[in-house]
């Protein structure tokens, strides 16, 4: 399952203490993240495969399929891991001034979510679901003479019956140096 057919450098596997301490934020039954391997990407970019669990929703009964809340947390635990891993390695263009101290710091407050879309084409069992994200790309922005970095992104997800969803998003790294 690929989103883009860009050149892959380098992978990397699955970093546990990494992927500990970006979940770290979220309550115990709100981490869905299980695993995830990053790619760095030929043109200064990445993107993140991962697997996921979601045993029981975290706010509603069981609907039996991924809803749009789910894939929105999932999507941002996936972000945070890939834009973790990717300062640690120094695979973006655009963030190699970062430490992952300057990451935790800025993780929260400073990443925003400027835009999310999602298209549901076959419903997605959340017990058991893979997905991939990727940083399209990143563009360094001064509105009113604050440093601004927007990136583009895309995401899909799907499970072994042929469940599916995909979408877009555009982060914006606000207070970014």
């Amino acid at each position: 399952m690929t989103v883009t057919g860009a050149a892959v450098l380098r992978t990397y596997a699955t970093d546990e203490a990494l992927l500990s301490r970006v979940l770290v934020p979220y309550k115990d039954h709100c981490r869905y993240l299980l695993t995830a391997e990053v790619s760095a990407l030929a043109d200064g970019l990445a993107r993140a495969k991962g697997t996921f669990a979601i045993p029981e929703s975290c706010y509603i009964d069981d609907t039996g399929h991924l809803n749009a809340v789910e894939v929105n947390i999932a999507y941002n635990q996936i972000m945070y891991y890939l834009v973790a891993k990717s300062v640690k390695e120094g695979l973006l263009t655009g963030l190699q001034s970062w430490t992952l101290e300057d990451f935790w710091g800025h993780q929260l407050p400073d990443i925003l979510i400027a835009r999310f879309a999602s298209r549901f084409q076959r419903p997605v069992d959340p017990r058991d679901f893979h997905g991939e994200m990727e940083l399209r790309s990143l563009d360094r922005r001064s509105p009113g003479g604050k440093p601004l970095l927007m990136a583009t992104t895309t995401y899909r997800y799907g499970d072994a019956q042929g469940g599916r969803c995909d979408g877009d998003a555009t982060l914006a790294f606000v207070n970014f140096t």
